[in-house]
């Protein structure tokens, strides 16, 4: 187990230098290290690195940090193997949310941050609601995700035709993407999504009870509902900072967290950190290739999430399971 946590910090380390090292404009290993160390301050390339590079790679990584752990939080709080922020309509009801409080007037530093998490955590609340009102079903949760999030998209897409003024590119939002980012950008979100995956970490084991089943937990002690909102609130948080700086990044907390369970099983102690460990160096690799396939031209890391993500989604659609729960 410690080899293979040791391999993803390894691996994420490398994700982080190769982000700052390739692009369309390549630059090499020593130059990088020079301007990471402060030796090249008056360089070009100090000046692409700490401004361009450097925050991207920093962005990159806390939106696959939130959104995996966040996928961890909702498959094992909904005892759904398909649910995440992209599938039950989670980044959709943030982004609407933000959409909205622009063609209100809100500053994007001010306002952007608060309103993705209060329409991340509406959706996730009504989308429990629905599968709480209905038979639970696996289909039943993801098609009223669908449903929801085709609705708030179709409000995305008026939003963004009575008010052409909004300061957001709309087809950049939509698809997801890390280009532009800034320090300046990551401020709130970063404070607000590390503290909640460190709170997400103090709720492990509370995690592991809740995924037992509820008749279980409550046997077990566990106070199902205050933790099954703190943790609903957790990952609204997480999947809210996420869309608030780089749009509707998508599957990310769908396939992460199924291949953590592979490699990791199902005691939260391991899945979450690892899955967080793993999203990041995933949201990397993805906005590495976007930059270097298609070089000058930049293809958004959404893209290819959703290239990859699709087929994987219809492959864990299709797979027959026993079972509900995602430790079954």
């Amino acid at each position: 187990m410690r080899k293979k946590i040791l391999f993803l910090v390894l691996l994420l380390i490398l994700c982080i230098f190769a982000g700052i090292l390739l692009g369309s404009v390549p630059l090499s290993p020593a130059s990088v290290l020079r301007c990471l160390t402060g030796l090249e301050r008056n360089s070009t390339a100090y000046i692409l690195v700490t401004t361009v590079r450097l925050p991207r790679a920093a962005g990159a990584c806390l939106a696959g940090m939130g959104l995996a752990a966040a996928g961890v939080i909702l498959q094992t709080v909904m005892n759904n193997s398909l649910a995440s922020p992209n599938t039950i309509g989670v980044n959709s009801g943030a982004g609407f949310a933000v959409m909205l409080a622009l063609m209100l007037g809100g500053s994007y530093t001010s306002a952007v941050p608060a309103a993705a998490f209060a329409g991340a955590l509406a959706t996730t609340l009504v989308i429990f609601l629905l599968a709480y009102l209905a038979d639970s079903s696996r289909t039943t949760i993801i098609l009223a995700g669908i449903t929801v999030s085709s609705f708030l998209g179709a409000g995305i897409n008026t939003i963004k035709l009575l008010d052409t003024d909004i300061a957001v590119n709309l087809t950049t939002f939509m698809i997801g993407s890390l280009s532009g980012i800034t320090f300046d950008q990551l401020k709130f979100p970063a404070a607000a999504l590390i503290t909640a995956l460190l709170l997400c970490l103090f709720l492990t084991r509370p995690l592991n009870v809740l995924s037992l089943g509820d008749d279980i937990a409550r046997s077990l002690g566990l106070n199902v509902i205050p933790v099954r909102l703190a943790l609903l609130v957790l990952s609204s948080v997480l999947s809210g900072c996420v869309v608030s700086y780089a749009g509707l990044l998508s599957f990310v907390g769908l396939i992460v967290p199924h291949i953590c369970r592979r490699l990791f099983g199902n005691d939260a102690r391991y899945l979450l950190p690892c899955s967080a460990l793993l999203g990041a160096s995933f949201v990397l690799l993805c906005d590495i290739l976007g930059r270097v396939l298609f070089a000058p031209f930049e293809l958004p890391a959404g893209v290819l999430m959703s290239f990859i993500g699709g087929p994987f989604f219809l492959y864990l659609l299709f797979k027959k399971k026993g079972g509900r729960r995602v430790n079954a």
